[in-house]
C-alpha cells in the first residue's frame, strides 16, 4: 500500500522572520532618532566654529552688543563742517545735542554752492576723539556718496547714526566733523579710499 502523502509540517523558523523584522526597523528608528539627537547636540558648537573661521561671528557679537543690557548715558555731541576750497558753503543746522548711548540721531547739514557752475563734491568725515568714530553707526549719511550741486544750488542733507552703547566709559563728547572736497572733472565715482573715508572705516 502506498504510503498517504503528506505536508511536512511547519518549521518553527517561518512565524519568527516577522519579529525578527519588526526588531530591525525598531532599530533603525532608534538608530535616526539617536542620530538626530546627538546632531542637534554638536550642531551651535559646528555653527560657532564656521563663523569663526568665515568671520559672520563678528558680525553676530556686534548686534549682541548693540543691544546688550549695557545701560544708556548721555554723551554730548558736537557737529562741525568745513570746505576743502570754500566754493561750497557748509555748516551744520545743529551744533551741539546731547544723546544717548543707543539712541538714533538725526542731524541736518546745510550746503550751498557758491559758483556758476555745476560742483561734484565728497564729503569725508572725521571724529574727536579720533577712536570714537569705530562706534558711530551710521544708518543714513550724505558722505556715503558723491553729491552734485547745480550753480547755486541750497541743499540740506541728513546724517542719521547712533553711538554704540560699547563707547568707552572715558569719552563724554564725540565731535562729528565733515570736510566737502570739489571731485575734479571725470572722477565720476569715487575711489575705494574716499568710500572707505566716507563710511568712517
Amino acid at each position: 500500500m502506498n504510503p498517504t502523502l503528506t505536508s511536512p509540517p511547519a518549521t518553527s523558523g517561518r512565524p519568527r522572520r516577522p519579529a525578527r523584522s519588526n526588531r530591525r526597523v525598531v532599530a533603525a528608528l532608534l538608530s535616526v532618532v539617536v542620530g538626530s539627537l546627538l546632531f542637534l547636540s554638536v550642531q551651535p558648537r559646528f555653527y560657532k566654529a564656521f563663523c569663526d573661521w568665515s568671520g559672520l561671528y563678528d558680525i553676530d557679537r556686534a548686534q549682541r552688543v548693540a543691544v546688550s543690557s549695557i545701560p544708556p548715558r548721555p554723551v554730548t555731541l558736537e557737529f562741525d563742517a568745513n570746505s576743502h576750497d570754500g566754493s561750497l558753503r557748509f555748516r551744520p543746522e545743529t551744533a551741539t545735542l546731547t544723546a544717548k548711548t543707543g539712541e538714533i540721531v538725526h542731524v541736518v547739514y546745510r550746503i550751498e554752492n557758491t559758483l556758476n557752475r555745476t560742483v561734484v563734491g565728497q564729503a569725508i568725515p572725521s571724529y574727536g576723539p579720533q577712536y570714537a568714530g569705530a562706534y558711530v553707526k551710521k544708518l543714513d549719511c550724505f558722505c556715503f556718496k558723491q553729491q552734485t550741486f547745480a550753480p547755486h544750488e541750497v541743499r540740506e542733507m541728513p546724517v542719521v547714526f547712533l553711538l554704540e552703547q560699547g563707547l568707552p566709559e572715558e569719552v563724554n563728547t564725540v565731535t562729528l566733523s565733515y570736510t566737502f572736497f570739489e571731485v575734479p572733472s571725470g572722477a565720476a565715482t569715487s575711489s575705494p579710499t574716499a568710500t572707505a573715508a566716507a563710511s568712517g572705516k
